[in-house]
């Protein structure tokens, strides 16, 4: 057998490298303009600048021209069910202080605890169904607006408020109507506010040192 055929070589150089002996000569030609930094030839692939692989920011899988915030659409559901569940929490609690004062006279007995019982039922289910149905007002209305104006901004916010509190009021007339608007207003001036608090700060800051 000829030992310098190309597959003779390369068995002898493994078995060379495998126990201890001098590394294999690499003759193959298209590893030739490989660009190398001090790394041994295994694979073209292998040389990358370390930088690319560090990452400051938190990497998203997104569409094309899509924001890295959630819109008011996908949290429309957390809002909802958020006002629920803390609807039902608040009504709940004040469920169980209002059967209890009312049945204080009477003693510790199933009558009473049925009682107890009906008023936390009937008071979490009111409460729940007025927040959930005061953020499904205002989520429709926000997604509205947001659609409409083809914007994202607290002004979204304070419109969508605005109305939730105008068309929530709207069986108790004009002047059911003005209050509701004037409590949304406030609320939503007051939550938009507070989301811009910091850059309001940062902004008065910066400008007194001008």
């Amino acid at each position: 057998m000829d030992n310098n055929a190309p597959g003779s070589g390369g068995f002898k150089g493994g078995l060379g490298n495998l126990f201890g002996g001098s590394a294999p000569e690499y003759s193959n030609t298209e590893l030739a303009g490989v660009p190398l930094t001090g790394m041994s030839p295994l694979s073209p692939y292998l040389n990358v600048d370390p930088r690319y692989l560090v990452q400051d920011t938190d990497e998203f899988i997104l569409p094309t021209g899509a924001s890295k915030t959630r819109g008011r659409f996908e949290l429309a559901f957390f809002t909802i069910g958020g006002c629920c569940i803390t609807g039902a929490a608040f009504g709940t609690v004040n469920g169980l202080r209002l059967g209890l004062k009312d049945t204080r006279d009477m003693g510790w007995s199933k009558p009473r605890n049925v009682q107890i019982l009906n008023m936390v039922t009937r008071q979490g289910a009111s409460w729940a169904n007025t927040l959930g149905s005061v953020a499904l007002l205002y989520s429709v209305f926000g997604v509205a607006i947001e659609k409409a104006r083809g914007a994202e901004d607290d002004v979204n916010t304070v419109a969508a408020g605005t109305l939730t509190g105008m068309l929530f009021k709207a069986t108790g007339g004009l002047k059911g109507v003005a209050r509701g608007g004037l409590a949304g207003l406030a609320m939503s001036s007051a939550y938009a506010l507070y989301n811009n608090w910091d850059h309001l700060t940062g902004s008065s800051s910066s400008s007194s040192l001008y």
